[in-house]
């Protein structure tokens, strides 16, 4: 009697190479995300309270999940950068993402050349100052990755957490703009945050 072969369960820890630079602060260690990281991403996109000022309150689904990752991973073998997983060292518990990104947005005034940096972050965590040790992290990174170039971020004028973590990691309010409908405020950090 003949079974059928098993699928074949891979895991992206052991069988692909890591694109992405592993950084550690005191708290947090930035990797980059892999296949099993898929469920805890999915569980903080499909948190209203996480998506209220990035996705319009719109819970992520599964495979909404999926095609982030994915990009997540994509960007840092096309572009040499992009986002980390963010893991608390204490714990393993992975707490959000950040990292930088070219989503080819249509906005005016144009983001073209210059890498989008984003973050997010479990609200199981909100109010540890992580979002601030992840983002100047990823910052310290990209200023040794990214020559004479500006970084941008673009966040909902009523997010007040993340406005403060963007002002404490030198991001300027430069213009105020409209992307997808909503109004969005653009930030940007000169080269080496100067």
């Amino acid at each position: 009697m003949s079974s059928m072969p098993m699928p074949l369960q891979l895991s992206a820890r052991s069988v692909s190479p890591s694109l992405a630079p592993s950084l550690e602060t005191a708290r947090l260690r930035l990797r980059q995300h892999c296949i099993e990281d898929l469920d805890a991403s999915l569980a903080l996109w499909s948190d209203p309270s996480v998506t209220r000022f990035i996705a319009g309150g719109k819970a992520f689904t599964r495979e909404e999940s999926w095609g982030r990752l994915v990009r997540y991973v994509g960007h840092w073998s096309l572009m040499g950068y992009g986002y980390w997983a963010v893991e608390e060292k204490a714990t393993g518990a992975f707490v959000g993402e950040v990292g930088f990104a070219d989503f080819q947005r249509i906005i005016e005034p144009s983001l073209d050349g210059m890498p989008e940096m984003g973050w997010v972050l479990s609200p199981q965590v909100h109010g540890k100052g992580y979002a601030t040790e992840a983002v100047r992290a990823a910052l310290a990174w990209g200023d040794a990755h990214f020559d004479e170039t500006p970084t941008v971020c673009l966040i909902n004028p009523a997010n007040r957490p993340s406005l403060r973590v963007a002002e404490k990691c030198g991001f300027l309010a430069h213009e105020q703009a409209t992307y997808q409908d909503k109004p969005v405020l653009l930030f940007r950090r000169p080269p080496g945050g100067r």
